[in-house]
C-alpha cells in the first residue's frame, strides 16, 4: 500500500500534485474530513478492497479539525499503517498573486487581509511541515517542474504512465478532437481505385502492402519515427501523461488505417504503452475516396 497524505499552503499546488497521482492510478480524495482519515486508512489497507495506491488531500480548509490531525497520524503509525507526506510551500508574495488571479478567498481572511490569513495558516500547518517526508517549494515552478518532482519522488511513474494511441479517421467525418498530432496521408496512392482492393481496408495485408510499397510511404514512416522519438521524451518532461496521434485519409478506411497500424509497429521501439484505433473504418464508403 502505497498511502500519500498532500498538504501544505493553500495556493501552492496540492490539487496539482493530486491530479498527477491521479493520473499514475492513486485513488485521490481531496479535503478529507480529519475524524475520517483513521477510519478510511483501515479500510482502504484491507487486501479484499484491492486499493494499492491512495492519495489524501489535507489543508487549512480542516479548520478546527486540523488540531485533531497529529493524534490521528500517531494512531495510524501504531496501528502499522505507513504513510509518506508531502508538504507544498510557496513565498507568501507569489502566494498573494496567485490568489488576486484567480479571485479565489482564503479560508482564513474571512474579511480580514491575505497576508494575515498566510501567517495564521503558516502557524497552524507548521507541525505538518515538520513531520513531512518532502517539502516541495513552488515558488518559482511552473507545472512541468512540479511535475518532475513528484515524478523523482515516485520514481520514474511518468515514463510508465505516458501512453501513445494512434487513431485513423476520415476527414469526410472530422479530424478527431482530442488529436495532439495530426498526418494528412492523402498524397499516399489511393487503394479505393483498384478494383481488388477497393472493398478491402488497410488492415488486410494487400492494401497495407500497396500504400506502403511507395518510396514516399517509407520516407513518410521513417520522418514520424524519427519525430515521435524527438518528441515524447520532452513532452513527459513536460509533463503530458498521452499523446494522440491521427493519421487521416479520406474516408478513414485504406491509407489511414495501413499507416495507423505500421506506425504502432515502429514506435514499439521506443518501448511505451501503445493502442491503436481505427475511428471510421466501418463507415459507409460509397463516397469515392
Amino acid at each position: 500500500m502505497s498511502f500519500v497524505i498532500v498538504t501544505g499552503m493553500s495556493g501552492a499546488g496540492k490539487s496539482t500534485v493530486l491530479n498527477l497521482l491521479e493520473d499514475d492510478g492513486y485513488f485521490c480524495v481531496d479535503n478529507l474530513p480529519v475524524p475520517f482519515l483513521e477510519k478510511f486508512a483501515d479500510m482502504t489497507w484491507h487486501e479484499e478492497n484491492n486499493i494499492s495506491k491512495v492519495a489524501i488531500g489535507i489543508d487549512i480548509r480542516s479548520m478546527k479539525n486540523l488540531s485533531m490531525l497529529d493524534g490521528v497520524l500517531r494512531n495510524m503509525r501504531e496501528a502499522g499503517h505507513t504513510y509518506t507526506i508531502i508538504f507544498l510551500d510557496c513565498s507568501d508574495q507569489v502566494l498573494m498573486r496567485r490568489y488576486k488571479e484567480t479571485r479565489r478567498s482564503h479560508p482564513l481572511a474571512s474579511g480580514g487581509r491575505l497576508g494575515e490569513a498566510l501567517v495564521k495558516e503558516r502557524q497552524k500547518l507548521e507541525f505538518l511541515r515538520e513531520q513531512s517526508d518532502y517539502i516541495i517549494d513552488t515558488t518559482k515552478m511552473k507545472t512541468r517542474d512540479l511535475a518532475a518532482q513528484v515524478r523523482k519522488i515516485f520514481e520514474g511513474a511518468g515514463e510508465e504512465r505516458f501512453f501513445i494511441n494512434i487513431v485513423s479517421f476520415g476527414y469526410k467525418y472530422g479530424i478527431p478532437e482530442d488529436a495532439d498530432i495530426v498526418m494528412d496521408v492523402r498524397f499516399l496512392p489511393n487503394p479505393f481505385y483498384v478494383d481488388e482492393l477497393k472493398h478491402r481496408t488497410g488492415n488486410d495485408q494487400q492494401v497495407r502492402d500497396y500504400v506502403l510499397e511507395s518510396d514516399d510511404a517509407r520516407e513518410f514512416m521513417a520522418k514520424m519515427e524519427d519525430l515521435c522519438a524527438f518528441l515524447i521524451p520532452r513532452y513527459i518532461q513536460e509533463g503530458k501523461t498521452s499523446l494522440v496521434i491521427a493519421v487521416g485519409c479520406t474516408g478513414g478506411k485504406h491509407r489511414s488505417v495501413a499507416i495507423a497500424n505500421a506506425l504502432c509497429e515502429a514506435l514499439k521501439s521506443l518501448h511505451r504503452n501503445m493502442g491503436v484505433e481505427h475511428r471510421d473504418i466501418g463507415r459507409d464508403t460509397r463516397i469515392p475516396e
